[in-house]
């Protein structure tokens, strides 16, 4: 072998070693790290959320008058969708394997008209179901939503928001859960003649005597008892009495925002006992105590301008517009949902959290949670805080699943 060849195979041997220690290196090394968006994904695509409140069918109703033909939920116009949050495409870019669809009817109507319309927005929601049969499944249990996000479909389910729907009526509360309502959050925003709310004058101090009867009812059948909306006596007398877990489906702490429409510590001490779930909303006078503490202001400014300029509407809502100039709104944000993720846990814990968005039922949302396809960014924010996968998919599906199958329990004994 001439000098030269053996120069050549050493060169050739050094460098196939090199190599090979190489490879050797990059196999023992680390994968590299799943982003917190890539981990939010992959816990997503296995565990879909399930939503407990959007009010897409009161949207609906408002800019369509129910009128299935005159759009395509699929895809919404942007101005449609500013008001909805919501269309398919979205809620499948966002990982929605499931939604509470609310159905809402004003709390001051009265009642033979409250029941009326109630019975016009479950239709609204069975349209809805019936005209995307490849996206949307009807459920009524826990195991029907399991098989409809199975089958690649979203789960629907029905929820009345505000005991005022069922006019005073066992009766009608019995029909509504015939015609497929599987929740009825206790009191909207005015006070019932069985209920107190959390926005309005108390008069029962908690439940009236019928109101411990239409909570007896509702666990006898199989229907959640939601607890947002409702003074917190009501919430602790529910707690008392209810033989089932209970839903908060669109709530927040009240500890991070001092809102009556939130949790008390006092109550969220019990949800542990109870078996119940507080899924987080993103309003966000309830999410922001800086905008909490806004609209409290713009509320006072406008009294005492309605005062002021009794008889003058133009000088009263310059009065207004000139205060809202020179104080601006503060926006809600994503990172103050997680606050309140971050207290609920801390307070009550992980296996007692939900997520319950309001969309389309709200003018305005958090920075970062615009409409449906933005839950992601939310489980990656809160990958970041240090949540496990386990603990991702406990929010997003598998606590509510677990009251579900208890409410159904309760009702089977």
């Amino acid at each position: 072998m001439t000098v030269q060849n053996s120069v050549l195979a050493f060169t050739l041997r050094s460098f196939l070693q090199v190599s090979f220690l190489a490879l050797l290196g990059a196999l023992a090394a680390p994968a590299m790290a799943a982003t917190p968006e890539e981990t939010a994904r992959q816990v997503l695509a296995k565990s879909p959320i399930i939503d407990g409140h959007n009010d897409t069918p009161h949207q609906i109703a408002e800019v369509f008058d129910r009128d299935f033909s005159k759009f395509d939920l699929n895809v919404l116009p942007a101005d449609v969708l500013a008001k909805t949050h919501t269309d398919i495409r979205a809620a499948r870019a966002g990982f929605l394997g499931g939604q509470f669809w609310s159905v809402y009817v004003d709390a001051a109507l009265p009642k033979h008209e409250a029941v009326t319309r109630t019975i016009q927005q479950i239709d609204v929601v069975r349209q809805m179901i019936a005209r995307y049969p490849d996206s949307f499944a009807y459920a009524s249990t826990a195991a029907e939503v399991e098989a409809a996000m199975k089958a690649g479909k979203i789960a629907s389910l029905i929820g009345m928001e505000g005991g005022h729907s069922i006019g005073d009526s066992l009766g009608i509360l019995r029909q509504t859960y015939a015609l497929g309502a599987r929740y009825m959050t206790i009191t909207h925003s005015l006070t019932t003649d069985w209920a107190d709310s959390a926005t309005d004058a108390p008069k029962h101090d908690g439940l009236a005597p019928f109101g411990f009867e239409v909570l007896a009812e509702m666990n006898r059948l199989g229907m959640i008892v939601d607890i947002s909306h409702v003074s917190e006596a009501t919430m602790q007398d529910v707690l008392d009495k209810t033989t089932a877990p209970v839903l908060f489906t669109h709530s927040n702490a009240r500890a991070i925002t001092p809102h009556p429409r939130n949790v008390p510590d006092s109550v969220l001490s019990r949800l542990p006992q109870n078996g119940g779930v507080v899924m987080v909303t993103f309003v966000p006078g309830f999410t922001s105590a800086e905008r909490r503490e806004w609209e409290y202001q713009r509320s006072a400014v406008a009294g005492r301008a309605k005062t002021e300029f009794s008889g003058n509407p133009t000088g009263e809502k310059a009065a207004v517009d000139a205060w809202i100039a020179a104080h601006p709104q503060p926006k809600a944000t994503l990172a103050q949902v997680a606050d309140h993720i971050d207290h609920i846990r801390k307070v009550a814990g992980i296996d007692h959290i939900g997520i319950g968005g309001d969309f389309g039922g709200v003018d305005e949302l958090p920075v970062g949670l615009e409409n449906v396809s933005t839950y992601p960014a939310l489980f990656a924010e809160l990958v970041r805080r240090g949540y496990s996968k386990a603990d991702l998919a406990k929010i997003a599906q598998g606590n509510v699943l677990r009251v579900m199958r208890g409410v159904e329990k309760a009702a089977g004994k």
